[in-house]
């Protein structure tokens, strides 16, 4: 067995959610959940089939996110995974109806930042072991730290 570290691409402005689910109608709930929340986010949603045709499968209202959703798919190569890119959105709004979505097994992760996809290589396909999320801690955050954490939440409307 080998293990590979597989980049994601996000564009700048973009955030991804990548995840794992179990059936083809994937792709289609997945559509359905993200444009039922917020009908102005632009996404793209690639979902790899794991058998029959094992064909990408990709929705979304536009073409550059579901380029790039087809890119990390096909980077990552993983039955049963899915790649949402979205645009004029945050994961934050969609993720508790991607959550909801009964195909849904699990998500690695919903970021805008750099990200590294840990994935297993054996005879019979790839599977994902995990993801690299951005960077390590670089120290513990002190008074100046949650003040800022605090203003910034407040400034984006989610606490008061």
């Amino acid at each position: 067995m080998e293990i590979l570290n597989i980049p994601l691409r996000i564009p700048e402005g973009a955030n991804l959610i990548f995840g794992q689910s179990h059936f083809i109608k994937t792709v289609e709930d997945l559509y359905e959940a993200v444009i039922n929340t917020n009908p102005n986010i632009e996404f793209g949603i690639a979902f790899c089939e794991a058998s029959g045709d094992r064909l990408i499968r990709v929705e979304g209202n536009d073409e550059a996110m579901k380029a790039v959703a087809v890119e990390n798919a096909l980077a990552v190569g993983a039955g049963h995974t899915f790649f949402i890119l979205l645009r004029k959105g945050f994961p934050i709004h969609i993720l508790s109806r991607i959550k909801e979505v009964p195909e849904v097994v699990t998500l690695f992760c919903a970021t805008a930042n750099p990200v590294e996809a840990i994935v297993a290589q054996s005879a019979q396909g790839r599977g994902v072991m995990g993801v690299i999320d951005g960077g390590s801690p670089l120290g513990v955050e002190g008074p100046e730290g949650v003040e800022w954490r605090h203003g910034l939440l407040r400034k984006f409307g989610y606490k008061r």
